[in-house]
């Protein structure tokens, strides 16, 4: 179980959530990564290999973040994604291993010829 999360702090400019743990433990986690880590089931899937790449969420944003409880949050992006419940457990696990789950998420993406970018419009 993830200490409690004593603070948390989004700086809009720079899309970034900071998370601080009540062991001392920081991370800066992006809304991109936040929104393609979404823990919900319609990024996750509901079962093993089920998980859906999310592809044009480089620019994201946050709108809300809501408490669920004493134990998670509820995230509002600005693409109008609100279903997940993210844990601490879960913002730990995602701080801690920002930079496989960012490596994971590229490699995802070029398999499928997607990118991070939004699509243009016409």
């Amino acid at each position: 179980m993830a200490p409690a999360v004593t603070a948390l702090r989004y700086r809009r400019e720079a899309r970034v959530l900071e998370v601080e743990f009540a062991d001392g433990a920081r991370f800066d986690l992006p809304a991109e990564l936040l929104r393609v880590e979404s823990p919900s089931a319609e990024v996750q899937g509901h079962g093993p290999g089920q998980k859906v790449i999310v592809a044009g969420r480089r620019e994201v944003g946050i709108l809300r973040i809501e408490p669920v409880g004493h134990y998670a949050v509820r995230i509002a992006f600005d693409d109008l994604h609100d279903s997940g419940i993210y844990t601490w457990a879960w913002l730990r696990r995602l701080g801690e291993e920002q930079a496989q789950a960012w490596a994971d998420y590229e490699a995802a993406l070029a398999l499928k010829g997607l990118s991070r970018d939004p699509r243009k419009s016409r």
